[in-house]
């Protein structure tokens, strides 16, 4: 059987944390900041757990991890 070939472009997106569940970065942080509030920027540059509906979609592209 082939090597199954890992997805770069979510590589670059998504982390596995120790307890194996997958981190993403919101959305929303890279432009047009001066209109949002200080709160809401610092919240946005939080880390959250990805929802347990896309969690098949990463796996299948995130073979080794």
């Amino acid at each position: 059987m082939p090597k199954l070939k890992t997805s770069k472009a979510i590589a670059k997106r998504f982390k596995v944390s120790s307890l194996g569940k997958f981190l993403r970065h919101k959305a929303s942080k890279s432009h047009l900041l001066q209109k949002k509030s200080s709160k809401q920027r610092r919240h946005l540059s939080s880390i959250c757990q990805v929802d347990s509906r896309d969690k098949k979609n990463i796996s299948i592209n995130l073979p080794y991890l």
